[in-house]
């Protein structure tokens, strides 16, 4: 188990929504401190001032960031290595939907997480973990295992962090960095992210009768204070690699890819 009491967390996105309760839950499980990472300043600064006030002085700080600039995604690292001493777990949480602004969302949520576990990996957690383990746990979606024609593209950006996941979480990395990359692949949540009739690519993807058994999921959604106690314990449990969705408020559950190998006979037969 992976000990979360007296260690550090910085977390992207983490004014609100998910990425705020991420950093609330932390905290109850006795983390030292932790960075919240935001575009958003105002929030961010709001954010750190309602967790030094629940969890004590000190506790939080808010850098400003842009997780699609690495050097000033560098430079939240940075702060959190002089404020804190150490790093120890990055949650990789920054994300947008809006696939009619496709260009801003493939930025976020996939260069945004490169630069994190790039960063993360190879560097900052690397170097300044405590002990002799660290964690990434990525924030992707059922949407990156369950393909939603009426969101292709924010689908897709989740696709590619599962996919991140699975390669840096290979044991040839963290026999490398001592760093476990893990996922956790929230269903529908109560979060600001979705505004989905104003953000989807075109209004008939959200129109069509016939996508109407696969949006439903959406309806039923989680609060974000559950996703952050799952995320916790897979913080705390996971084996490197992994993927865990989260939906319906039931527990966290592994989502296992099939083997290859048992496709060979779905052959084209030629007629």
């Amino acid at each position: 188990m992976f000990e979360v009491i007296d260690k550090v967390a910085l977390i992207t996105g983490g004014a609100s929504g998910i990425g705020l309760c991420y950093a609330k839950e932390l905290l109850r499980n006795g983390l030292k401190g932790v960075t919240i990472s935001d575009i958003d300043v105002k929030m961010g600064e709001q954010a750190v001032e309602e967790l030094n006030k629940e969890f004590g002085a000190g506790k939080a700080i808010f850098v400003k960031t842009d997780v699609t600039n690495k050097d000033n995604f560098e430079a939240a690292f940075i702060q959190t290595v002089d404020v804190f001493k150490s790093v120890d777990i990055l949650v990789n949480n920054a994300g947008i939907y809006n696939d009619r602004n496709w260009e801003k969302e493939v930025e976020v949520n996939i260069r945004g997480t490169i630069n994190g576990i790039i960063l993360g990996l190879e560097t900052y957690l690397k170097k300044f973990k405590q002990g002799d383990e660290a964690v990434i746990i990525n924030t992707a979606s059922v949407a990156g295992i369950r393909p939603g024609a009426w969101m292709p593209i924010y689908g897709s950006t989740k696709f590619a962090i599962v996919g991140m996941t699975q390669c840096w979480g290979d044991p040839f990395h963290f026999q490398r960095t001592g760093v476990r990359v893990v996922a956790v692949c929230p269903g529908g949540t109560h979060t600001p992210l979705f505004d989905a009739e104003n953000y989807s690519l075109l209004p008939e993807y959200m129109n069509s009768q016939s996508l109407a058994p696969e949006k439903s999921g959406v309806k039923h959604r989680q609060s974000p204070e559950f996703v952050a106690k799952e995320a916790v314990k897979i913080i705390k449990y996971a084996s490197n690699g992994t993927l865990w969705v989260v939906e319906y408020s039931e527990p966290a559950y592994q989502y296992i890819f099939p083997e290859r190998d048992t496709f060979k006979n779905n052959k084209i037969v030629e007629k």
